[in-house]
């Protein structure tokens, strides 16, 4: 049985994990952010074709999903858009749309999307999206994946507070599971997370970060 994620709100508007007690997005842009780290870090758009695979730890709010699909559909793309995503602690509908309320960039997407988390569908697809969110613990999970990443979004909590997500055991099965030239980003740049994504045979790069955040991530499979 998963776990709901449990919460409190920053600003009213900025969802706090009570459990790993770090906020689900920057409390100064959070679309900012994951365009910056996940999507620029993955090197996207460029990378897109019909098909194109990303994959996550940590769905959270949703925001990383609208954000990537919102490129999509702005630069132009044909095709699907694949996006697996890994969650233990699932929010509740009506949490994840009042976080994404804090976007009003999105909020068409946002409304678009509404009824599947609403009827807590974990599997869809739209005329541009196949979407799986895998619940439970993901060093449990995925290794079961069944396509290769061809870009993934490391958004797990903080390592210092949620180190399970950043495990080297992890770090090896998301390099096992990632396509020939795939990428990965995340926004630390926490020695032990790049030298475990470096054992697990990707090429590691640390980056400028965003906003206070000195330094990011990101990794190349060659």
């Amino acid at each position: 049985m998963n776990q709901p994620a449990e919460l409190t709100w920053r600003e009213g508007r900025v969802p706090v994990s009570q459990r790993f007690d770090d906020p689900y997005f920057s409390l100064e842009n959070g679309l900012e952010e994951t365009a910056y780290v996940f999507l620029d870090g993955n090197d996207l758009p460029g990378r897109f074709r019909d098909g194109f695979h990303i994959a996550e730890l940590g769905f959270g709010t949703g925001l990383n999903l609208l954000a990537a699909l919102a490129l999509w559909r702005n630069t132009g793309q044909s095709g699907k858009l694949h996006f697996t995503s890994f969650e233990a602690f699932p929010m509740q509908a009506a949490d994840m749309l009042a976080a994404q309320a804090a976007f009003p960039a999105l909020a068409d997407l946002s409304a678009e999307l509404a009824p599947f988390w609403q009827a807590k569908a974990t599997t869809f697809k739209t005329d541009d999206l196949a979407f799986t969110l895998i619940l439970g613990d993901a060093r449990e999970t995925v290794s079961n994946m069944a396509q290769k990443a061809d870009a993934w979004f490391l958004d797990g909590f903080a390592p210092a507070k949620n180190p399970e997500l950043w495990e080297p055991a992890l770090m090896a099965q998301i390099g096992a599971q990632t396509a020939p030239q795939g990428t990965a980003a995340t926004y630390t740049a926490a020695g032990f997370v790049r030298r475990a994504l470096a054992e697990a045979g990707f090429e590691v790069t640390r980056r400028t970060g965003f906003g206070r955040k000195r330094h990011m991530t990101t990794a190349r499979m060659p």
